[in-house]
């Protein structure tokens, strides 16, 4: 079984490139993010086409979420209000986070706020949502101990995960408050698909589309799969696959790929 994430950066833009990449490579659940439409345009039918079933989260040009399935999903949910009705409504205002269970696995797919900068109101409601993230998992967790939680975090965990290149000092998706709020949601027993595999530097996942970012490796690992230790147990192998960032007018991140053991 393969379950891949990917911020697509507007699945409209770049349906073409996610349907050839389907169809090169057997995945079971693709996790996508950014998909930067409302539902009723989602190009769901291109999907159904190869045999998938759809569950979208999104809205007009901003985030927006979406599983794409090869078997129906059960207890799909959006938003955190599903899930935490006694939470502030304003928290499912941008559309981030979408979960459904295959099989006896859970499938929670998250696009985290980038936070713009450390100075701005925008980095507060970042460290602000992943304290309700943390709340959201722990009561799914109640439910199913089986969980994968990935997506597009806009967090590089450990300077590892930057090219050394990059100067990091006071940025954002680096600082050590975002760092701390995911250690904090990690603490509930999720693990690093990748770094179970491999512990070197040099893999990244996001290359900004300036200064040549991408030709010159100045990238970051930010789109994660943690697994909670039932999942990690089975968990086969995980790969960055930059394939799709080389294409022409790509987005500006790539797939990562977990599988387990059938």
């Amino acid at each position: 079984m393969k379950i891949a994430t990917w911020n697509v950066n507007s699945i409209r833009t770049r349906l073409s490139q996610v349907i050839n990449w389907l169809g090169e490579n057997t995945i079971d659940v693709l996790c996508l993010q950014e998909t930067k439409v409302i539902d009723k345009d989602f190009p769901i039918i291109d999907f159904e086409k190869l045999g998938y079933s759809v569950y979208i989260y999104g809205q007009k040009s901003y985030n927006g979420v979406a599983l794409i399935s090869r078997q129906p999903l059960t207890d799909v949910s959006k938003g955190f209000t599903s899930i935490l009705p006694d939470i502030n409504p304003i928290w499912d205002e941008q559309k981030r986070v979408i979960t459904g269970v295959f099989g006896d696995m859970r499938i929670v797919n998250v696009y985290v706020p980038n936070g713009s900068s450390i100075s701005s109101e925008k980095y507060e409601y970042k460290l602000g949502w992943l304290k309700i993230l943390k709340e959201y998992l722990q009561k799914l967790l109640l439910v199913n101990p089986a969980t994968s939680l990935c997506g597009d975090f806009n967090i590089a965990l450990e300077d590892r995960d930057i090219n050394d290149k990059v100067k990091i000092e006071n940025h954002i998706m680096a600082s050590e408050l975002e760092r701390e709020a995911l250690r904090d949601i990690l603490s509930l027993g999720f693990s690093d698909a990748f770094r179970k595999f491999n512990s070197e530097p040099g893999h990244y996942s996001w290359w900004d589309y300036r200064t040549a970012a991408f030709k010159r490796n100045l990238g970051w690992r930010i789109d994660h799969h943690y697994l909670t230790p039932v999942l990690s147990d089975i968990v086969q192998s995980c790969i960055i696959d930059i394939d799709p960032r080389k294409l022409e007018q790509p987005s500006d991140h790539t797939p990562v790929i977990v599988e387990y053991v059938k």
